[in-house]
């Protein structure tokens, strides 16, 4: 065979200088960026709106401002809150985010909307305006606000709201939600996008409407009398079954977070009986719950003088015949205890209750 020349290979190129610090800033301080901005949907007690009038705009206002130099944007609502109202509160979690194209500025903007509160009647009513950027402040309903609102802030506020009370978030564009936004989406638009082929399947998945699920067990002791717990949050003299959230993150199902809410709660050690009833609740604009109620059997004196609650949830437990329910537990949790103690007595279920009450076919 010929000789062949040894193979050779490319000179390895001389490592690219390191660049400093400050090049490395002043290179991002030079590019081009959208103005950010940070908006604060400030509640009261009664779910009222809080909205502003300023002495250099002729619109209303919703609290906040440009985020300035290297501050996030809650840091940013954060000045711009105690600058104008002289309120300092926590900025809470992001609702809504919204990306303007270039506009009167001939910037694009970054919009972030927070939640802050529900304040206080003494912060709301503590309110000032030490900077004097704004002359009047006034609390809305959301549907007031909305309605007055100039039309570049009020779908913020409409979409921020929505995500609000379905504990999720809204992705807008110029004030319109997103298809795949996880809130702020009409129901209407999300279906005809969905009949059109228009989604992905993560936007799909953002997009559909979300449930709660929790798990709660029915323990009864020798007189028929039903097992209850008042736990230290919430409305006073609110009294619920054992139970709670199925961490279905986690994998949990229904009838392990039963047990294992009843083992946290109470102490006992009790795997649930059979399923006595599942209950969908829905209200406007929030996420659906749904319920799995399980039969925990008959507790005996000694069960129940073992009982150990959480003294960081639960401050006490008692056990109420069926006509003490009434002023004791809510009216869709009362008709779910009262259909399972009938399903519990009659042998039959599992039952299909919708707001506690019984489902029909038709």
């Amino acid at each position: 065979m010929p000789d062949r020349p040894p193979p050779t290979s490319a000179p390895t190129p001389a490592p690219a200088p390191r660049r400093s610090a400050e090049s490395v800033r002043a290179y991002y301080a030079d590019l081009p960026s959208p103005l950010l901005a940070a908006t604060g949907v400030v509640l009261d007690a009664r779910g009222k709106v809080l909205v502003l009038t300023t002495s250099y705009k002729d619109d209303l206002e919703l609290p906040g401002g440009a985020v300035e130099d290297t501050e996030t944007p809650e840091q940013g609502l954060a000045r711009e809150l105690k600058e104008e109202l002289g309120l300092t509160v926590p900025v809470g979690r992001l609702l809504a985010v919204d990306s303007c194209p270039p506009g009167a500025l001939s910037r694009s903007l970054v919009a972030h909307v927070h939640l802050v509160g529900p304040l206080t009647d003494t912060e709301a009513g503590a309110l000032a305006f030490p900077d004097g950027e704004v002359t009047r402040a006034d609390w809305l309903t959301p549907e007031e606000a909305a309605a007055r609102l100039p039309a570049r802030i009020a779908p913020r506020l409409r979409a921020a709201l929505a995500a609000l009370y379905s504990g999720s978030l809204a992705h807008l564009a110029d004030g319109v939600p997103q298809p795949g936004s996880p809130a702020g989406l009409d129901p209407a638009d999300r279906a005809a996008l969905e009949h059109a082929g228009r989604f992905d399947a993560a936007g799909h998945r953002a997009s559909r409407p979300k449930a709660l699920t929790a798990a709660n067990v029915l323990f009864t002791d020798g007189d028929g009398r039903v097992l209850l717990v008042q736990p230290g949050y919430g409305a006073p003299n609110r009294w619920l079954l054992p139970g709670g959230g199925v961490d279905s993150d986690l994998g949990e199902t229904p009838r392990a977070a039963a047990a294992r809410e009843v083992r946290e709660e109470t102490g006992l050690d009790r795997a649930p009986g059979r399923l006595l009833g599942v209950n969908w609740s829905h209200r406007p604009g929030y996420p659906a719950r749904v319920r799995f109620l399980y039969d925990g059997g008959v507790l005996g004196a000694d069960e129940l003088a073992a009982i150990r609650l959480p003294p960081d949830e639960l401050v006490r437990w008692r056990t109420a015949r069926r006509k003490e329910l009434r002023g004791l537990v809510k009216g869709s949790l009362r008709r779910q205890i009262k259909a399972c103690l009938d399903a519990l007595a009659d042998g039959t279920g599992p039952l299909e209750l919708h707001d506690g009450r019984r489902a029909h076919p038709d």
